[in-house]
């Protein structure tokens, strides 16, 4: 399949040709018509050792917003990434400067339609943060409330959606060219990807993300998350309560010595899977960098860009999947795997259910600094894969953030045990998620369901009596054509009656041979008329045989 190369998507071609040569794609290359593009270059990038996971990590920031996102997005794709790559692809960033102060000026007048100056009681014109799809502002309102401003970067739109159709058309040839591709549905990642990025430029979505997982979240006391200000956020502009804090990853020795961080891991590890085994909405990127340490000893969680939604019945099969890895489980984690996805066609049940539950039991016996949940179900995700078993994405995203707080758990107390939390909290998981399917509307379909029963039940009784005292009942049942196994057991029997006859045949026409004739009795060629008959209508029975199953089997196929 050649790839049609737009002249605006030259450079974006050549950079993915290089990085496909990293990777030992000359093929791929040759066979899209990218090697046109790179000249001399095709033989000196072609290898035949797989590039170190920061040299991939630096290829990609090289290439821009888009692809960094894309990494980060990998990253949680545990069953088509080799894992040694997920730790550069989660720590990849958006090594960009702020954008000048004119152009947030223009977007904030264009998008609240009112100048900066009336919109904002004060408003700094240095950004705190700056990232590849906006950077953040410190502001106050007319009230004194101080905000953070966050504003989308002029025309990034429409660079990714350029860079979009470039990897759409890209993924196609993957998957026309590599067998591995289209087993890992490279096109249908790429649209998950195009999806979320978009979801993420959306700031409106953003601020009713803040709000939803604020209301959740609303129970824990060491929990916070930043409200948005509904008037001053648009697509491109959000606002919202400024966070005083620290990055946990900035956090010093004598930082870390004034918090109650096992209190603080253990109540951040319960409102993750409060997130996901109960409310089904979770913050799906809670790496160090968007977790901050408030002066009052809080966490805040910041940038809910990347949230997933998990349905009811997948919240229950994670939630007993966490709980069978925290008990060492083995057996019941990888029937609660097999549960989760769906297989392919080359699906291999035996290898996953044994696999994982080596993975599982290698847990037994773990000390507190060596536990890493997030990389068992990363694991588990990754020989579901290799085994031919496609898991839904929650399960990889429920694994990179399971990662990531295994990581701040460390950070905040070097021996936090997530799995002694994981039991501890299991029964009021379980309970709160039967409270949870018990609800009014609920309850209330139920009674309707069971008065519709009630109310037809003395009717369809009636028609199964009748029918019954009629002898017109019939019983239909759904199973294999009874008529032709018949036909085919036949069959076999008379080919096996003409075999037993045909040998009968020939044993009496030996028999009579063996013996004298008598005088004058009737010969074939000089041997006994009889036994020669016998003989020629053996012969004619089983050539008449043999050719009916050869006929019977050349039709068939």
């Amino acid at each position: 399949m050649k790839l049609y190369f737009k002249p605006q998507h030259l450079r974006r071609y050549r950079e993915i040709a290089r990085l496909l040569l990293k990777f030992g794609l000359a093929e791929v290359v040759r066979s899209s018509g990218l090697d046109h593009l790179l000249g001399g270059e095709k033989s000196r990038l072609t290898r035949r050792t797989m590039p170190e996971p920061q040299e991939l990590a630096e290829d990609l920031e090289r290439m821009g917003p888009t692809f960094v996102k894309l990494g980060q997005a990998l990253s949680t794709r545990a069953d088509v990434v080799p894992l040694r790559y997920l730790d550069a692809l989660a720590d990849l960033q958006d090594k960009v400067g702020p954008f000048p102060y004119e152009e947030v000026e223009r977007i904030l007048t264009e998008e609240l339609c009112q100048p900066v100056n009336v919109a904002f009681a004060t408003f700094e014109r240095d950004s705190v943060a700056a990232a590849s799809l906006g950077q953040v502002h410190r502001a106050t309102l007319g009230d004194g409330r101080v905000v953070a401003v966050k504003v989308q970067r002029p025309s990034i739109r429409a660079r990714l959606v350029e860079d979009l159709e470039v990897l759409d058309e890209l993924a196609a040839m993957l998957e026309a060219i590599l067998d591995v591709a289209r087993r890992y549905e490279v096109r249908r990642i790429v649209e998950d990807f195009r999806r979320a990025l978009l979801r993420e430029l959306d700031y409106i979505e953003e601020a009713r993300n803040l709000v939803t997982l604020g209301e959740n979240l609303a129970v824990f006391k060491h929990m916070l998350v930043p409200k948005p200000i509904e008037s001053h956020t648009t697509a491109r502009v959000l606002t919202m309560d400024f966070v005083e804090g620290k990055k946990l990853s900035m956090l010093s020795a004598e930082d870390r010595a004034q918090l109650d961080g096992g209190i603080l891991a253990e109540e951040l590890l319960n409102a993750y899977v409060q997130q996901i085994c109960i409310d089904g909405f979770f913050h799906a990127d809670p790496h160090p960098g968007n977790v901050l340490c408030t002066p009052d000893g809080k966490l805040a969680l910041l940038d809910l860009g990347m949230v997933s939604r998990i349905t009811p019945a997948t919240r229950e099969h994670l939630l007993r999947l966490l709980l069978a890895i925290g008990e060492v489980r083995g057996e019941e984690a990888a029937d609660l795997a097999v549960k989760i996805g769906e297989p392919r066609e080359d699906f291999d049940e035996s290898r996953l259910v044994r696999e994982v539950n080596e993975l599982v039991a290698r847990q037994q016996g773990a000390n507190a600094g060596q536990v890493e949940l997030g990389k068992v179900v990363l694991e588990i995700a990754r020989v579901a894969g290799e085994s031919g078993w496609r898991m839904p994405g929650e399960v990889t995203l429920l694994g990179k953030a399971l990662m990531n707080l295994d990581q701040i758990g460390r950070m905040l107390a070097p021996e936090f045990d997530p799995y002694a939390t994981i039991r501890r909290g299991a029964a009021g998981w379980m309970l709160r998620q039967m409270r949870q399917g018990v609800t009014v509307s609920g309850t209330f379909l139920n009674v309707l369901e069971v008065n519709e029963f009630v109310r037809h039940l003395p009717a369809r009784l009636n028609k199964i009596l009748d029918r019954a005292s009629s002898n017109r009942l019939e019983l239909k049942v759904r199973a294999f054509d009874e008529q032709r196994i018949l036909e085919g057991f036949q069959k076999i029997a008379n080919r096996i009656a003409q075999g037993l006859v045909i040998a009968a045949m020939i044993i009496a026409a030996a028999l009579l041979l063996g013996r004298d004739p008598p005088s004058g009795s009737f010969t074939i060629f000089g041997y006994p008329g009889v036994p020669v008959l016998l003989f020629a209508a053996a012969a004619g029975g089983g050539i008449a045989l043999t050719y009916d199953i050869l006929r019977h089997d050349r039709r068939r196929k």
